[in-house]
């Protein structure tokens, strides 16, 4: 049971349905008017709670639609959130997403109090691999840099060389100048970065338990039955990817479906960023297949209130950790600065 759980209902005020009428008309079509009572009462008390603690909320894309849109403040991909904690004046961050992303958001921010309503809240990825593992590898490939996803631990990106994001990987791995480079720890995006560089990758076999179960089949069918676009997340197996009219990271099919307008599409990721960017394109349908994320569905409504209440669960990572960690992100955030130049 989530500490959360035990907490007393927020009261229904005079005037809420009111005072939040815009969100739930625009919300409509992804969340059904009987959860509304539910989840009026708990964003009116996080939103004031909030404003009292100057505190700013960021949500990632696979947040909920009434965290998304109801009670964040800040909206985007892991590394966006992070940059985000850094840049932004509150002292106070509550991050709604997984372990690794409050993770990074204090590595960035180190003198900001950084919280995440649920410490359960893991990924698959992050938990494949260990630095044990990292240290190994660099034990039996002397001399070849590591490049870590960013879906990682603290103690993962502390060591490696770079760290990097879907959408810069091909990038940050160039960037080594190396012709090896260790790639941790997803196998298909690896693979993915693989068929476009030349650099010769070593794999780990980790993998996304969303997407990881993504089927050619599923694929076709969406395309094949509903006359769908298919857009897909590298972390999706390669026959996946395959099927796809565009692959890309979560901002970038943001991006897609911005410069393509698709009548419809079946976005073969995460089902809450289907939800939440629905909003953002209501003349687009969407199509699923899509996986929910145990790990994201954590996060919920009453562990944000907790979260502000109590200012728990803080973020803290030992400074040499953070120091190394800090290092290797900005060094992929370095690669950016000179292809923007």
């Amino acid at each position: 049971m989530n500490d959360s759980d035990s907490l007393p209902a927020p009261v229904w005020r005079d005037g809420l349905e009111d005072d939040y009428a815009e969100l739930t008309t625009r919300l409509e079509p992804l969340v059904p008017c009987l959860e509304w009572p539910l989840h009026l009462p708990w964003i009116d008390a996080i939103n004031r709670l909030k404003r009292q603690r100057g505190a700013v909320i960021m949500a990632h894309s696979y947040q909920s639609p009434e965290i998304f849109h109801g009670v964040a403040d800040v909206t985007g991909d892991s590394l966006g959130l992070a940059q985000a904690a850094a840049d932004c004046d509150a002292e106070l961050i509550v991050l709604c997403g997984v372990h690794f992303m409050a993770e990074s958001a204090k590595i960035l921010a180190p003198h900001k109090t950084v919280l995440i309503p649920d410490l359960e809240a893991g990924c698959s990825l992050a938990s494949s691999i260990t630095a044990d593992d990292v240290r190994a590898l660099r034990a039996r490939h002397p001399g070849v840099p590591v490049v870590s996803y960013a879906n990682t631990s603290a103690a993962v990106k502390a060591e490696s060389d770079a760290i990097c994001t879907s959408a810069n990987a091909v990038q940050v791995v160039e960037a080594m100048g190396a012709g090896r480079v260790i790639f941790l720890p997803d196998e298909f995006l690896g693979r993915h970065v693989a068929s476009q560089t030349r650099v010769q990758l070593v794999l780990w076999h980790g993998h996304c338990e969303v997407h990881e179960t993504f089927t050619a089949q599923q694929a076709r069918h969406a395309r094949e039955r509903f006359d769908a676009k298919l857009v897909a997340h590298p972390e999706c197996p390669p026959e996946v990817l395959a099927e796809a009219d565009f692959v890309g990271s979560t901002t970038a099919m943001g991006n897609w479906l911005e410069r393509e307008q698709p009548a419809r599409v079946a976005l073969i990721t995460e089902c809450s960023m289907a939800d939440n960017l629905r909003v953002r394109f209501p003349a687009t349908q969407f199509i699923k297949p899509c996986n929910l994320c145990p790990h994201m569905q954590r996060i919920t409504l009453p562990g944000i209130y907790a979260a502000l209440r109590d200012f728990k669960h803080a973020i803290e990572i030992p400074a040499d950790i953070a120091d190394r960690a800090r290092a290797a992100l900005q060094r992929m955030l370095a690669v950016g600065r000179r292809e923007t130049v």
